[in-house]
C-alpha cells in the first residue's frame, strides 16, 4: 500500500466530510455507543462479581481504585487526544504521509508513557489510596486490586490507542467488534479468577484485574493481526518502521495541545477524587453507594460521550477539508441527539432506580443512598452532554485552553467546595446537588465561548506542516 493514498475515506471507509450530516453522524456515532456500553456494562458486570462474590468492602475498595487509575492515566489520554486530532485534521487535508507520522509517533511515544505510568501507579498506589481516606477495611484489597491494573497499563494504552486512531480515521465498526470480544473474555473470566474453577487459582479481588489484562492482551493481539492481514491503509509496515522514530515537531505540538485536554480529566478525575474523599467520610456505605451510582451514572453518560467523539472526528477532517460550513450544523445535531438519548435513558433508569440499584447489592443501606444520588443527579447528565459536544467541536480545531478553565471553574470552584459544604450543613443526601450545579455551570461557559470565542483561528494543522 502506498503511503500517499490520495483518498483515505476510500481506504478507511470513512466519509465523514460528506454526505447528510446527521445520518452520517448517526451511522458513525453508533457504534461508539454500543462500545461505551460494553465498557460500562463490562464494569458494571463485573462490580456485580465483586459485589455479590466478594461484599461490599471489595465493591468499596474497586471504586477507589478505579478513581485513582482513571486520576494516574488521565494526563497521557490527553496526549492521546491530540494525536487523534492531528490525525483527523490530516486525513481531512489527504496528507497521508503526515497522518503515517502521528501514528508512528504517537505509537512509540504512549509506549514508553505507559510504561512510566504504570511503574508510577504500581510504586505509588498503597501512599495516594491512603491519602483518599480509603476505609481502612478496604485498604488491603484497594492496593491488590490497583496495583494488577497498572502492571496491565501498557496493554491499555495500546488496546484504546490502536481504537481511538482507527476512530479518528472514520472506522468506528472495527474497534466495535474486538471490544466486544474483550468484554465477553472479561466478564467470563472474572468469576472464574475470583472464585476458582478447575485449574484456575481462587485470586480473590486479584482475579477481577486479572481477568481485564488477559481480556485486553487477546483482543489487542487479535486486532493487530486483522489490521495486517486487511493492510490497514494506516499500519505501519517494514519498509516503514523509520516512522516509529518519534518525531519531534508533532511531539511538542501533541504535548502542547495535549497537555491541556489532559490536565482537563486530571481536573475532572482530581474533582472525583474530592468528591470521594468527602463521601469516604460517611463510611463504607456511602462509598458503596457511590460506587454504584457511578457505574449507572457511566449508562447515562454514554450516549453525550459517544457523540462527542464522534463530533470530534467529523469536525476534525471537516476542518483540516476547510468544509467549515459543516461544522455548525455537526454542533446542532450532535446537541439535539444528545438530548433525545439522554434524556430517554434518564427515564428509563429512573422508572427502574431501586431494581437497578439492587443488581449491584443484595441488600443494605448503601441502596437506598445510591436510589437518592440518582434522583438528584441523572437528569443533569442530559447538561453535561451539551456541554461534552460543544467542547469536542472546540477541541477538534486545536481550542485547548478555554475548555480546560470552563472545567476548572465547574468542578474545583463550584462543585467540590459546594460539595463539602453540604455535606458538612446538610449532611450526606444533599451532597449530590453539586453535580446539577456544576454540569450547568460548564455548559453556561462553554455555550457563550463557543457562540463569541476566537476558537475558529486555531490553527492546528498548518503549525504541524511547517515544522
Amino acid at each position: 500500500m502506498a503511503t500517499t493514498h490520495p483518498k483515505p475515506e476510500a481506504a478507511s471507509g470513512a466519509r465523514l466530510t460528506e454526505g447528510p450530516i446527521a445520518k452520517t453522524l448517526f451511522v458513525f456515532s453508533l457504534p461508539i455507543l454500543l462500545g461505551n456500553v460494553l465498557q460500562t456494562l463490562n464494569g458494571s458486570i463485573n462490580a456485580i462479581w465483586v459485589g455479590r462474590l466478594l461484599g461490599e468492602t471489595a465493591l468499596a475498595a474497586t471504586s477507589n481504585a478505579n478513581f485513582l487509575m482513571f486520576f494516574l492515566i488521565s494526563l497521557s489520554f490527553g496526549i492521546s487526544m491530540a494525536s487523534v486530532i492531528l490525525l483527523g485534521q490530516n486525513l481531512g487535508a489527504r496528507r497521508m504521509q503526515e497522518a503515517k507520522k502521528v501514528v508512528g509517533t504517537s505509537t512509540s511515544f504512549f509506549f514508553i508513557l505507559s510504561v512510566i505510568t504504570g511503574a508510577l501507579g504500581v510504586a505509588f498506589s498503597s501512599l495516594i489510596l491512603e491519602l483518599l481516606d480509603t476505609p481502612a477495611e478496604a485498604m488491603d484489597m484497594a492496593i491488590i486490586y490497583t496495583r494488577i491494573m497498572f502492571a496491565g497499563t501498557p496493554l491499555m494504552f495500546g488496546f484504546n490507542l490502536v481504537m481511538a486512531v482507527m476512530r479518528g480515521a472514520g472506522d468506528s465498526t472495527t474497534p466495535f467488534w474486538f471490544l466486544l470480544l474483550a468484554t465477553v473474555l472479561d466478564i467470563g473470566l472474572n468469576p472464574l479468577l475470583i472464585r476458582g474453577a478447575g485449574p484456575l487459582p481462587e485470586m480473590g479481588i486479584a482475579g477481577s484485574a486479572t481477568a481485564a489484562l488477559i481480556a485486553n492482551f487477546i483482543s489487542l493481539i487479535l486486532l493487530m493481526i486483522w489490521l495486517y492481514a486487511r493492510k490497514y491503509f494506516l499500519r505501519i509496515t517494514w519498509s516503514e518502521l523509520h516512522l516509529l522514530r518519534m518525531d519531534w515537531r508533532i511531539i511538542h505540538l501533541t504535548i502542547r495541545k495535549g497537555i491541556p485536554m489532559g490536565l482537563n480529566m486530571v481536573i475532572v478525575s482530581l474533582a472525583n477524587l474530592l468528591l470521594i474523599q468527602i463521601v469516604n467520610g460517611f463510611g463504607t456505605e456511602a462509598a458503596a453507594a457511590f460506587g454504584i451510582a457511578n457505574q449507572i451514572a457511566s449508562y447515562v453518560q454514554m450516549p453525550a460521550l459517544a457523540i462527542g467523539g464522534a463530533v470530534t472526528s467529523m469536525a476534525a477532517q471537516n476542518i483540516g477539508a476547510g468544509r467549515w460550513d459543516r461544522v455548525n450544523r455537526i454542533t446542532g445535531v450532535g446537541i439535539g441527539f444528545n438530548v433525545l438519548l439522554t434524556g430517554a435513558l434518564v427515564l428509563v433508569l429512573l422508572a427502574f432506580n431501586r431494581e437497578t440499584v439492587s443488581l449491584f447489592v443484595a441488600e443494605g443501606g448503601a441502596i437506598e443512598i445510591g436510589m437518592h444520588i440518582n434522583n438528584v443527579t441523572l437528569w443533569s447528565f442530559i447538561i453535561f452532554g451539551i456541554f461534552n459536544v460543544q467542547a469536542g467541536v472546540v477541541r477538534s480545531a486545536g481550542a485547548v485552553m478555554a475548555p480546560l478553565v470552563f472545567a476548572f471553574i465547574s468542578l474545583m470552584v463550584i462543585r467540590t467546595p459546594l460539595a463539602a459544604w453540604l455535606g458538612h450543613a446538610f449532611g450526606l443526601d444533599a451532597v449530590w446537588w453539586c453535580f446539577p450545579a456544576s454540569f450547568t455551570m460548564a455548559a453556561l461557559l462553554n455555550t457563550f465561548y463557543y457562540k463569541y470565542g476566537g476558537w475558529r483561528k486555531a490553527r492546528l494543522l498548518e503549525k504541524a506542516g511547517s515544522a
